[in-house]
């Protein structure tokens, strides 16, 4: 997160610290953290708290820690230890040597679950979860008091530790807080603190067979790590009272808890639940397919991490929730790719050119500027020859009179070359479908030549035949075709609200100089968007592109057609 002296605008979190820098709270430190769960992919949501705790802690001189949550082994794995750590490291931050655990404290833990036992502040509760659920109560209805909840303190230290010990069934015995079961706030109700869970943890093994619940580690590890400022998503705002209860009755070092608004973004889902969902139902490929609003797949996709901070910066810090329009996404990415992206020419539908007064075995080296918006990009030559490809989409037999591209008796600039022209059009005889385009040039047009200047309405990007080299093309759009997916109302099955459009795979054929490329690199196709080399699967010897986004939003358009 970045800041610019001469505009007084902060959000109501960067208010807050400084606030606090002013009166010394905390000794003058600020000491954020990053806390995800080690249960799925990371995706653009994370992105902004991502952002906004390393942003901070770099604005003011501080520090950020990478902790992951890894309270519940039955759903976490070590692969998404690795890639959120990769995530993190790509959007371009560092948590130097401060990467940590929740599964590090599990013995603090339990000494403090054991004072608040010898405080009469926590109790072993036999009850099943579905009684746990029904005596809870309502938001009208206060809750009840479960039958085991004035138990004496040996009995329930003797019941803690041979739950420790292995002697329960899962659901059998919990550690629940002793608060107040007709709370207005629900969280209060004596919430669970310690569940039997007989699953090997991904770092500790097999040493224990209870873990803690979230709410009861969240607030003890940031008091462990000395984290200053908190930073949650809206959604626990709820819970800082539990957040700080269990502080003061352990008599604890205090951080301040501070929740904001989550990002949500139209056509997507940001739900790890759901998104598992997509893996598992095999609507998408894997957490990294192009399509996903995970890191990875925006990664793959070709977008670049500077767009992805930039957009969280535009985004802003909020109180309330809201919906951000995904175009702005794209127009982040976009801004960021015309400045970087060297521009070449790929056709992915190809129309077969044949300019029948240039010399059948000439080939021309021309230039071509990679980028205009960097100069320091340098140039490239490109090879020119008798037979060409076009795309398909720019000729039109009989063309209506706003299209400005190739018909029979009319004329086009190719970039970087020559104006040629249409004389005929050759046919499939038993389809009557167009394959072939018979054109002449003029050799007097050549780009920067006097005659360059010689006005044509369009301009067409193309390939020379001999030298294309065949190509795998991938075109993503949305995946969803709601624009509300999240919900379920509207969206009860997930599945069948999938954009059967969201990926098509064409072949088609790129300029030389892309064989050069790697996975990873990223380039404008002239006319045709913003595209990468496929991270996963690109070879020089069989090259695969994702289409990163289109030069200009379309998605808009196509939606409003079809409603």
């Amino acid at each position: 997160m970045h800041t610019d002296d001469s505009e007084s605008s902060t959000n109501f979190i960067q208010n807050i610290v400084e606030e606090d820098l002013k009166t010394k709270k905390f000794e003058g430190r600020v000491h954020t953290r990053f806390p995800p769960e080690p249960n799925g992919y990371l995706h653009i949501g994370h992105a902004k708290s991502i952002c906004l705790n390393f942003g901070l802690a770099s604005q003011y001189s501080g520090k950020c820690n990478l902790r992951f949550d890894d309270t519940n082994p039955s759903k976490e794995e070590e692969e998404y230890v690795k890639a959120i750590m990769e995530d993190v490291r790509w959007l371009g931050f560092d948590w130097e040597d401060r990467l940590h655990y929740s599964s590090e404290y599990f013995d603090q833990l339990y000494e403090y679950a054991v004072r608040l036992i010898e405080k009469g502040k926590a109790y072993v509760d036999a009850l099943s979860p579905e009684q746990i659920r029904e005596y809870r109560g309502t938001l009208t209805e206060p809750g009840q008091n479960s039958p085991h909840r004035d138990s004496s303190v040996e009995e329930n230290l003797d019941l803690f530790a041979r739950m420790r010990a292995g002697e329960f069934a899962e659901g059998e015995r919990v550690l629940r807080a002793k608060i107040d079961m007709a709370s207005g706030n629900l969280n209060l109700r004596d919430p669970v603190l310690y569940r039997v869970l007989k699953v090997a943890h991904h770092r500790t093994g097999d040493k224990w067979c209870i873990y803690p619940m979230y709410d009861f580690t969240h607030g003890q590890s940031d008091s462990l790590e000395q984290i200053t400022h908190s930073i949650c998503t809206l959604e626990f705002e709820d819970h800082r009272p539990l957040y700080d209860w269990f502080l003061k009755e352990l008599d604890i070092y205090c951080p301040q808890q501070i929740e904001f608004a989550r990002l949500n973004l139209n056509y997507t889902i940001l739900s790890k639940r759901k998104l598992l969902q997509l893996v598992q139902e095999k609507h998408v490929s894997g957490w990294n397919d192009p399509r996903m609003p995970t890191l990875s797949g925006m990664r793959r996709r070709g977008y670049p991490p500077e767009a992805i901070r930039d957009f969280c910066e535009r985004i802003g810090v909020a109180k309330s929730n809201s919906t951000v329009d995904f175009a702005l996404l794209e127009h982040c990415v976009r801004e960021d790719l015309n400045k970087t992206s060297p521009r070449v020419m790929a056709v992915i539908r190809p129309l077969k050119v044949v300019i029948e007064n240039y010399p059948e075995d000439q080939v021309e080296e021309l230039t071509a500027e990679n980028n205009p918006e960097d100069p320091g990009a340098g140039s490239r030559t490109i090879p020119f020859s008798r037979v060409l490809y076009i795309e398909r989409d720019d000729f039109m037999e009989d063309p209506p009179k706003k299209f400005f591209r190739l018909g029979p008796d009319r004329e086009v600039r190719l970039k970087h070359a020559y104006i040629i022209k249409c004389e005929r059009v050759v046919k499939d005889e038993k389809t009557g479908e167009v394959v072939e385009l018979r054109c002449t040039y003029d050799p007097d047009t050549k780009s920067g030549s006097s005659m360059e200047g010689r006005k044509v309405k369009g301009t067409l990007h193309w390939l020379s035949a001999a030298h294309a080299q065949p190509a795998e093309v991938r075109l993503y759009n949305h995946l969803f075709l709601k624009e509300n997916p999240a919900d379920e109302k509207e969206c009860p099955d997930l599945g069948s609200s999938v954009n059967p459009d969201s990926l098509e795979i064409v072949r088609g054929f790129i300029e030389p100089f892309l064989k050069g490329a790697v996975g990873g690199d990223r380039f404008q196709f002239l006319r045709l968007g913003y595209f990468c080399a496929d991270n996963e699967s690109f070879t020089p010897e069989a090259p695969v592109f994702n289409r990163t986004v289109t030069l200009r939003d379309t998605w808009a358009k196509i939606v409003k057609k079809s409603t």
